[in-house]
């Protein structure tokens, strides 16, 4: 999370949606940055509206604007997908040695999949039933939100290319594919508004 308190602006870390690449690029101009524990870093709306914006309110007068990425859901699990395959020899816990992306994304689909897996969802991280984050951008047109920020923030920005997962095999029958968009129904419906 990076808060930018003269421009009143805050950005929610989107896990694998550029997070670290933002933070790389924006940390020198933001007044806060929080990186670790990950729990914090990636600060979801809903804490958000319970905690920090509160806070924030209190401490300036005002309301601060919200804003962050969403990848296209399919991809975004994918991503997932190849960060877990990276850390797999760091996390004995969830092992992923012999794991395709097919068993990974039936897994996914399970009712307890998103949280056992420990992904979640993007709607679940940018919304939180009543309210969602005030500025959504595509994580595919990452151009947009470079522009509203250097508009923001005065300054021309250039992202780097970091924290970049192996390139792996992550292609689904296209029946599976179709469940797996229809299991992430709530995702593709919020993405499908930006």
């Amino acid at each position: 999370m990076l808060i930018f308190w003269d421009q009143r602006l805050v950005f929610l870390a989107t896990p694998k949606a550029g997070s670290t690449a933002i933070a790389a690029a924006l940390e020198p101009l933001a007044s806060v940055s929080i990186q670790r524990p990950p729990t914090l870093k990636h600060t979801d709306i809903a804490a958000y509206r319970r905690h920090v914006g509160p806070w924030l309110r209190a401490s300036t007068g005002e309301d601060f604007t919200t804003m962050a990425l969403m990848r296209e859901p399919v991809d975004w699990l994918r991503s997932w997908y190849r960060f877990k395959l990276r850390d797999d020899h760091e996390d004995p816990l969830h092992r992923m040695e012999g794991v395709s992306f097919s068993r990974f994304a039936d897994d996914y689909m399970t009712p307890d999949g998103p949280s056992r897996l420990m992904v979640g969802t993007q709607s679940g991280f940018l919304t939180d039933g009543a309210t969602q984050v005030d500025r959504i951008f595509r994580y595919e047109d990452i151009a947009a939100f470079v522009e509203f920020l250097e508009d923001r923030l005065d300054c021309a920005i250039e992202l780097p290319r970091i924290n970049v997962p192996p390139s792996v095999d992550v292609d689904l029958a296209a029946d599976q594919e179709a469940r797996l968009r229809t299991g992430m129904a709530a995702d593709a419906a919020l993405y499908a508004t930006l």
